[in-house]
This record gives structure tokens, C-alpha cells and sequence, in this order.
């Protein structure tokens, strides 16, 4: 197998990151792509009790144990499989579990501050940025947080406001410009996703004609 196309795809929460990301999927085969998402590896926090756990700013980029998503990346783009940590949302701590990962074709890269690592950029050939109104986004976390994280209207709130949008503001919102592509309205924007296919296909036929 030649080397692995890694495409991040980046944007703030309730973009439609993930969306994006299935739907290039459809498009290709999920037998030639692999994904990982950011939120896998938040930093193990048992050494913290519940009420300090709860209190973590997960939007801030010391939230991520980066050093092992380095070391990830690295390994598939070198064809090796990895285990990918699961993260309980819940326990607001890593769990014992792990998710096998294989190399394959494509890689896909997920997650709202993957762009703000200067070494994670580095390693991604192609760099999407999902562009989405503030408003639809939040209402996409709240709808999200209450139904799949258990949360409380109030507690989306009251995080959003205090920590979500500063956090945004602060350090995802900026990394637009690294993005060699921006996708208004995220999965919905059919030509732009379709235009993206396009271009990991051409990338893949490069790719594999230089080996």
C-alpha cells in the first residue's frame, strides 16, 4: 500500500464535521478509510475525582493528550494499525477499552482543534474547515448533549456560554486559514463535498503512481 492520504476535517461543535466526514465515506468505501476522531483522545483524567473531572475545559487545547495522537497518526501513516483509545463522556475519563484501528487508503482526522497543532498540520494533506452559523451549531450541542451525553439544558447552556463560544473564539475560529478548503453549511453543501471527493480521489491515483 502506498502512503496513506490524511485529510483533517475541522470546524467548530454541531458544524457538521462528522457529517462531512460520513459522507466522503459513502463516496469512497469504508474499506479503503479509516477515521479517528479528536474526542478519543482526551487526557486520561482518573487521578482528578468526579467534581474536578466535570469542571475540565474540553474546548481548550490542553484538554487533548496530543502527544498520543501524534504518535497515532505517525503509525498509520507508516501502515501499522493502532489501538485507539474510547473515551466515556459520562465518567469524564478515558476508559479501559480500545478500538483497533487499520491503515488504509484514506485516513480521516476529526475533531475542533486539530488545526491549531502546528505538528498535527504538518502531517495532513489535505486541511477542511466546515463553516456553519453559530446558531445552528448550538442548537446541533444542545440537541446532541441532552440526547446521546445526558446532560441538562441548563448545564449546555450555561458551558456554552461560559466556556464553548470563548473557547471558539479563541482557538478554532482562527485556524480558518490554514484550511486548503472551507465548506459552508458542512454535509449539506453537496457540490463542495463532492468537490473534495474529487480531489482525495486525484490525490490517491498521485499517490499510488509514484510507488
Amino acid at each position: 500500500m502506498s502512503k496513506p492520504v490524511l485529510i483533517g476535517i475541522t470546524g467548530g461543535t454541531g458544524s457538521g464535521k462528522t457529517t462531512v466526514a460520513n459522507t466522503i465515506i459513502e463516496e469512497l468505501g469504508d474499506d479503503n478509510i479509516s477515521m479517528i476522531q479528536q474526542d478519543s483522545y482526551y487526557k486520561n483524567q482518573d487521578h482528578l475525582d468526579f467534581e474536578e473531572r466535570k469542571n475540565t475545559n474540553y474546548d481548550h487545547p490542553f484538554a487533548f493528550d496530543t502527544d498520543l495522537l501524534l504518535e497515532h497518526l505517525k503509525q498509520l501513516l507508516a501502515g501499522e494499525s493502532i489501538n485507539k483509545p474510547v473515551y466515556s463522556f459520562k465518567r469524564h475519563t478515558r476508559t479501559d477499552k480500545i478500538i483497533p484501528v487499520k491503515s488504509k487508503e484514506v485516513i480521516i482526522l476529526e475533531g475542533i482543534l486539530i488545526l491549531e497543532n502546528e505538528a498535527i498540520r504538518d502531517l495532513l494533506d489535505i486541511k477542511v474547515y466546515v463553516d456553519t452559523d453559530n446558531d445552528v451549531r448550538f442548537i446541533r450541542r444542545l440537541l446532541r448533549d441532552i440526547e446521546e451525553r445526558e446532560r441538562t439544558m441548563n448545564s449546555v447552556v450555561n458551558q456554552y456560554l461560559d466556556v464553548v463560544r470563548p473557547m471558539h473564539q479563541q482557538f478554532v475560529e482562527p485556524t480558518k486559514k490554514y484550511a486548503d478548503v472551507i465548506i459552508p453549511e458542512g454535509g449539506y453543501n453537496k457540490v463542495a463535498v463532492d468537490l473534495l471527493v474529487t480531489k482525495i480521489k486525484t490525490l490517491i491515483k498521485e499517490l499510488n503512481s509514484d510507488d
